[in-house]
């Protein structure tokens, strides 16, 4: 049997495509700084990747896989100029090639605009963002990798309690009316037109069948980023990202029609568009839960569209709420009456508007659980207890089976 020698990857790593170096980005990328100990327990939701971390990433990215040539590692251990090396010029060349690939926009470049070839000179503090084209390909890696565990069934649209003319075909008909498709059951229809001839056919010998009535969804999810996603020696914030960017993945591919838009909430709460999401860090904030929901209501209301719900991820029980005044009321300890009094308001009007809230919990501590328990009563909402190692598995499929029922 002929023995086969394998050695180190010998190439030149910009020869890599753009998604495969999107790929070797991609801890440092969603990364929600539970990886900078520094970071974790004085967390900057300020702090914003630059140029110069970006070519550390992928420095150490390129290390970490062998993807560096041992002659290329060798010139620059000893280099004088690290600019000066095949290394740097490389890596240099690998972010062009994520620019021209419309994955990352560089400072002074137009949002609009197509991307410019390169960048010039150190990197320095220049800052980089990432593109709507590079949150939706990290949404279709998460997507994968989730799906993986669910099975091979393919989804499908949203059913609804309702039946009507369609695709998917129930069994049942009604007499036609005016404004219907002529979706016919010929075996109905002959038999009412038979006795009188085909040729004396009335409009109400025509018989339609019917189909499940499926309609858009309009989805809301509120991520909860306050300090203790990431402080008690667990990151519960970069799974939750990843949730939420291949659940964006996923609607915008799979349910044509549907909407998917972002809240933050910390002190108060925040949209951010999908081309922030991956890079979204925690910060030293408290749970503001009632900005969320309030920011979510109006957000579904100016989407529009009769079916809508809040899906809800957090790990911690409401801790502050902004009072009229402006001022941001804080207490972490216990329920505090008057926060989970406010918060509780909200999901009762969330209730009013036909909008149920769906919570994924990522801690078990009692006082989340009673709070939850109380939302989803009042919401008929449903409550899952997870954790960051199954919640995609657990939002997924509940998104997928849609059990959802109208209010």
């Amino acid at each position: 049997m002929k023995a086969i020698r394998y050695s180190r990857y010998e190439g030149d790593p910009s020869e890599l495509s753009a998604e495969e170096i999107l790929s070797l980005l991609e801890d440092f990328l969603l990364d929600s700084g539970f990886q900078d100990p520094f970071q974790r327990y004085d967390p900057d939701p300020d702090r914003r990747p630059s140029l110069e971390d970006l070519y550390d990433a992928l420095l150490q990215a390129l290390l970490q896989n062998d993807l560096v040539p041992e002659d290329w590692l060798r010139e620059a251990r000893f280099a004088n100029r690290m600019e000066e090396t095949r290394l740097h010029r490389a890596i240099q060349r690998m972010i062009e090639k994520l620019q021209e690939a419309g994955y990352l926009r560089l400072p002074g470049e137009d949002p609009l605009g197509p991307a410019q070839g390169g960048y010039r000179g150190e990197a320095g503090e220049a800052r980089f963002e990432l593109t709507e084209k590079a949150s939706d390909f990290l949404g279709l890696k998460s997507l994968r990798e989730l799906l993986g565990a669910l099975g091979r069934n393919a989804p499908g649209l949203h059913p609804t309690p309702h039946h009507a003319p369609g695709v998917e075909r129930v069994g049942e008909t009604k007499p036609f009316e005016w404004g219907d498709p002529l979706e016919l059951h010929v075996t109905e229809t002959l038999k009412r037109a038979l006795p009188r001839g085909l040729e004396n056919l009335l409009e109400e010998d025509l018989v339609i069948e019917l189909a499940e009535y499926t309609a858009a969804m309009n989805t809301l999810v509120l991520l909860d980023c306050s300090h203790s996603m990431i402080l008690y020696g667990e990151d519960r914030f970069t799974p939750a990202k990843k949730v939420a960017l291949a659940l964006a993945h996923l609607i915008r591919t799979q349910f044509p029609g549907d909407q998917v838009r972002f809240v933050l909430f910390h002190d108060t709460a925040e949209e951010i568009p999908l081309a922030r999401l991956p890079m979204v860090q925690v910060g030293p904030y408290h749970t503001n839960t009632k900005a969320g929901l309030e920011l979510a209501r109006t957000l579904l209301r100016k989407m529009g569209g009769e079916m809508k719900q809040i899906i809800l991820i957090t790990d911690g029980k409401p801790s502050a709420i902004t009072l009229p005044s402006g001022e941001v009321y804080k207490n972490a300890w216990g329920l505090d009456p008057l926060i989970l009094a406010e918060t509780l308001k909200e999901a009762t009007l969330a209730r009013r508007e036909g909008i149920p809230i769906h919570t994924f919990m990522l801690a078990r501590e009692p006082e989340l659980l009673a709070f939850v328990k109380k939302l989803s009563q009042i919401t008929r909402g449903k409550a899952y207890l997870t954790h960051p190692g199954n919640i995609g598995r657990y939002l997924l499929l509940d998104f997928l089976n849609k059990k959802v029922r109208r209010n």
